[in-house]
């Protein structure tokens, strides 16, 4: 009899731990380098800050963490990556890759080294979202083909989530960079986030079974 009292309180209580849990938000991490970092930025102006106010007011609740270090490779990426992405984080965003493309990194070392970040992360249960890069002009074609595909390539191969091109409709627009030419503006951050957030809740929502 206590047996049967027992199983049905447990019964009873189980769903409320569940609840509990879908209510809780999503443990985010955006591994990346001084573009979603926020160089030149305040930090509430910074990429991390200005999706995670969009995911909210979208519903999708999200504790934020911005691991983003100007800079960065995605080598460098990877050799931070079990410090950056602290233990119990349920998602990582990876904007890794401007960096090699700017210094004419071999696209072999770079596929190599987000390999590595997409293969540990999905080893420790953490779901992950790529942020597509394209190389300057100035590699000439060859070197292009070879690294645009990188992103494509890899979210095929591991069946994770893509946004193509990470600096799409700010890249190369004077209006919404800073002097640089290279790091976008406060006003340059709001369109990323407005275009990518589509992707990133499609990303997220199924963590909470949404």
């Amino acid at each position: 009899m206590h047996i049967l009292v027992l199983m049905l309180a447990l019964m009873t209580v189980e769903p409320a731990f569940a609840g509990a849990d879908a209510s809780k938000p999503i443990k985010l991490v955006v591994l990346g380098d001084s573009l979603s970092a926020g160089l030149g930025l305040s930090a509430s102006d910074a990429f991390p800050a200005k999706l995670q106010k969009a995911l909210r007011d979208s519903g999708v609740d999200v504790a934020m963490t911005n691991a983003g270090v100007s800079g960065d490779t995605a080598s460098g990426g990877r050799d931070r990556l079990d410090w950056s992405v602290a233990d119990g984080t349920e998602a990582v965003i990876v904007e890794l890759g401007a960096n090699d493309a700017l210094r004419g990194v071999d696209p072999a070392v770079t596929r190599k080294a987000l390999t590595e970040i997409v293969t540990r992360l999905k080893a420790r249960g953490i779901a992950v979202m790529l942020c597509g890069m394209l190389a300057p002009p100035n590699y000439g074609s060859d070197y292009a083909a070879k690294f645009n595909a990188i992103y494509p390539d890899l979210a095929k191969e591991f069946g994770v989530s893509l946004y193509p091109f990470f600096l799409d409709g700010v890249a190369a627009d004077a209006k919404l960079n800073q002097a640089d030419g290279i790091h976008p503006t406060a006003a340059g951050v709001d369109i990323i986030v407005s275009r990518l957030l589509p992707t990133a809740e499609a990303f997220l929502r199924p963590l909470r079974g949404q």
